[in-house]
């Protein structure tokens, strides 16, 4: 059968039909060949003509960049063969050159696993000898030194680099000839992890350059707004960008699949999840739905085989195929196996989390089921870019959860489809994270402020006299050195900002670090704590040791913290007043406290219990804008409650911010208070959920409007009266969603975007220096 048939079929169904919110009909693409580089090598050029490979043309263009020795950022749809792109020059190159070496980084083992035979294979058609290795972690002992004196490519992953740099003298033969550094799936560098990954590429290009060696740089990653702007800032160096994409495609039907069309209670989003996968399996379709946990993903995919009826080979769906989940926590060999079996087309539906998402090789697939947006634009193309791999025809079907941004995006079709893809924001001013990262550097190679300070920036000088102060650092003849005790690449993590973590230990086996935010926010006594889908109680949180005690419990229930926050404004970096309204972006400082916590059972509360820990208080950065005073009198006018919509109008901001900017709602916090006695008017906060910031609330400043022109549609279009999880209510509310006003929130959102006389417009409120309370998420 075919996605025809299955469209049909499930408009004909009034199981279906009336959650069916938007069909797109995206339209073949041809491909578009290029010339193969005349001065590509001998052994290149003939592994193209034996394999019959006609390069397209944003591959040639990249083939050439390479050639003239720039770096390259390939940004183009996932299956649009950016590994060839990147990888034939490193080979070509190393025919030219018997000494040269590439170093390829991958986010994730399984996908430096699965690029491996992609490189071996390369070997073996060209005849080049590379003796291309793994290093990693799972690297057998007695292997290591063989890879460092042989192996001229070397695929690693952030991690493993990390703990490789302080031991650079052992890998002195590998650096001196690096020509080529690659970072595949570079997207997923933002954030905080994209903070402490530019300066870990920072520490490699200093390392690079003590060995004489100065590599190009490749970036291989999804479609992304401001590709030059993200490689230069994650690097350091300028990029040529190819996002021409001359692969083509097959015609792809998208669905936008809306199960709460008619209001958010009573519908399990999970079970219709598996209902579809079940349809596209009876049509024949081979199917990858993606989950976004590993508990999800094992129901979705065993709801599904309870919907199917057995085959005669005892496997539901079409004789001799199954159906089977994927996840992290699998054994290596469950993961390939159910890998080749999709390739091979023995299985005829996988539910995974987004483990499938990266560039893993599981071949042609008919559909993807995507339960739930993804998070980002990027994430929901490379997802849907699974399907329709060789050209025919596909389907991709987003399920919309209960949540503001997808539902913005059921009622809202045309801004999904026309949507661009999102910046990716990386923050080189984070002091917490660009302090551990010195520490790292001073430990590799004596640090210098005048020739390391074009790569640490300019308070480079002032971290290293800090850290003089506390005997971690000392100067010599030939600059700083490390003199602490503990090896900083243990101390240093690549993740997390903050400076403290704490780990949860169940009969005392470490399941995972937490940052002290999230460990109070979802790990303090009594919390019931999901890892990997399971449930723990929290019996003991001690903070003197930074140790969370947790036993596994099976429980019909779940915890909610309770939290005030305060918030002081320590300086105003910008401020400017557009269409009337006072807007500012500085540093702050964020005061929480978590007082209490709501045991619920379903939305029913069962108790709430005290909770004695002490306030978080960390400084970070944040935009804050003022309500006008003719907009706090429409409120008034209207008899809204002015509170509840400054608190509507702050989740609603924070929850259509991923629109705008490449983050998560959990990234972001929010204070909204009627009167903040430092500026004499109702202010709402908006602030980076880290220590020293990480860009996300400047980005907004910047692009204030359009988001909220976006909350304002998001509020208006919802069909609830007083404010639902769609538009205005948060599930990370401190507050626990008190007060709330939808009608108000409407008024001032309308307010914000309406054009004022300029003779109306005001100078900018004072940067105030008072401590302020209100509502907040």
């Amino acid at each position: 059968m075919s996605v025809h048939e299955l469209l049909r079929d499930i408009r004909n169904d009034p199981g279906f039909a009336p959650a069916i919110a938007h069909v797109e009909s995206i339209p073949p693409r041809v491909a578009d060949y290029g010339p193969v580089p005349a001065m590509l090598s001998p052994p290149a050029r003939s592994y193209l003509e034996r394999r019959s490979i006609r390069p397209y043309s944003h591959q040639c263009r990249s083939m050439e960049t390479l050639r003239e020795g720039k770096h390259l950022i390939l940004t183009t749809p996932t299956a649009s063969g950016k590994t060839l792109a990147f990888t034939l020059p490193i080979f070509d190159r190393l025919w030219e050159d018997p000494d040269a070496c590439a170093l390829l980084v991958y986010p994730t083992k399984a996908l430096t696993y699965d690029q491996l035979q992609a490189v071996r294979e390369m070997e073996e058609g060209t005849g080049i000898s590379a003796y291309p290795a793994v290093y990693d972690g799972d690297t057998p002992r007695e292997k290591r030194p063989r890879i460092r004196e042989l192996s001229r490519v070397v695929l690693t992953n952030p991690y493993e680099l990390h703990h490789i740099l302080p031991w650079h003298h052992q890998w002195a033969r590998f650096f001196s000839h690096l020509q080529f550094v690659v970072f595949d799936e570079a997207h997923r560098y933002r954030g905080v992890f994209g903070s402490q990954m530019a300066y870990l590429i920072r520490r490699l290009r200093r390392v690079c350059r003590h060995y004489g060696s100065d590599p190009q740089f490749v970036l291989s990653t999804a479609t992304l707004a401001n590709p030059g702007e993200f490689g230069e800032r994650l690097c350091g160096v300028p990029f040529q960008v190819e996002s021409r994409d001359g692969s083509p495609a097959g015609p792809r039907q998208f669905i936008l699949y809306n199960p709460f069309y008619a209001g958010v209670e009573g519908h399990s989003v999970h079970r219709e999840t598996a209902d579809l996968v079940a349809a596209c399996v009876r049509h024949g379709l081979q199917t990858l739905c993606f989950t976004g946990s590993r508990k999800i993903a094992e129901l979705v995919s065993t709801w599904t085989r309870e919907a199917l009826p057995p085959g005669p080979s005892g496997a539901a769906g079409a004789p001799g195929r199954g159906i089977a989940a994927y996840r992290a926590g699998y054994l290596p060999e469950e993961r390939r196996e159910i890998e080749r079996s999709l390739k091979n087309g023995l299985l005829q539906a996988v539910v995974s989390t987004n483990a499938l998402e990266v560039g893993i090789d599981v071949g042609s697939l008919d559909a993807v089921i995507l339960s739930g947006y993804p998070g980002t634009m990027i994430s929901t193309w490379q997802q849907a870019g699974r399907a329709g791999r060789s050209g025919q025809e596909s389907a991709a079907l987003m399920v919309g959860f209960a949540n503001p941004l997808d539902q913005y995006f059921m009622r809202h079709p045309g801004s999904f489809f026309s949507a661009g893809h999102e910046h990716a924001i990386i923050d080189l001013e984070n002091p917490y994270i660009l302090s551990g990262q010195v520490l790292c550097a001073a430990a590799e190679l004596p640090l210098s402020p005048e020739t390391d300070g074009a790569l640490f920036g300019p308070h480079l000088e002032g971290i290293l006299t800090a850290h003089r102060d506390c005997s971690l650092v000392r100067p010599t003849r030939r600059g700083w050195v490390y003199s602490g005790s503990k090896r900083p690449a243990e101390l240093v993590g690549m993740g997390d900002g903050g400076r403290e973590s704490y780990q949860v230990v169940c009969d005392g086996s470490v399941l995972e670090t937490m940052d002290r935010a999230q460990a109070f926010r979802e790990a303090h006594k009594g919390a019931v704590l999901l890892h990997q889908g399971d449930q723990y109680l929290v019996s003991e949180m001690d903070l003197s040791h930074h140790l969370v005690n947790v036993d596994k419990v099976e429980v019909d229930y779940y915890t909610r913290p309770l939290k005030s926050v305060e918030i002081e404004v320590v300086r105003t970096i910008e401020q400017r007043n557009e269409n009337g309204i006072d807007l500012a972006f500085g540093e702050v400082r964020v005061t929480e406290q978590y007082y209490a916590y709501r045991i619920m059972q379903y939305d029913a509360i069962l108790g709430v219990e005290p909770l004695e820990l002490p306030a978080l208080s960390f400084v970070t950065k944040s935009l804050w804008f003022e309500v006008p005073e003719r907009i706090e009198r429409q409120v008034r006018t209207s008899g809204g409650d002015l509170g509840g919509g400054m608190h509507g109008v702050e989740h609603a901001f924070i929850a259509m911010m991923p629109f705008h900017v490449l983050c998560d709602r959990w990234d972001i916090g929010g204070l909204s208070t009627p009167f903040h006695p430092g500026f004499g008017a109702p202010v709402i906060f908006v602030y980076d959920g880290y220590e020293g910031g990480i860009g996300l609330s400047e980005k907004a400043y910047r692009i204030f409007f359009d988001i909220c022109d976006t909350t304002r549609r998001l509020v208006r279009d919802c069909g609830c009266e007083e404010g639902c999880p769609a538009c205005i209510l948060s599930p990370k509310c401190g507050n626990d969603n008190q007060p709330l006003d939808k009608r108000a929130a409407m008024v001032i959102l309308e307010g914000l975007l309406h054009r004022d006389d300029p003779a109306l417009q005001g100078t900018a409120g004072s940067s105030g220096n008072e401590v302020v309370s209100g509502t907040s998420s």
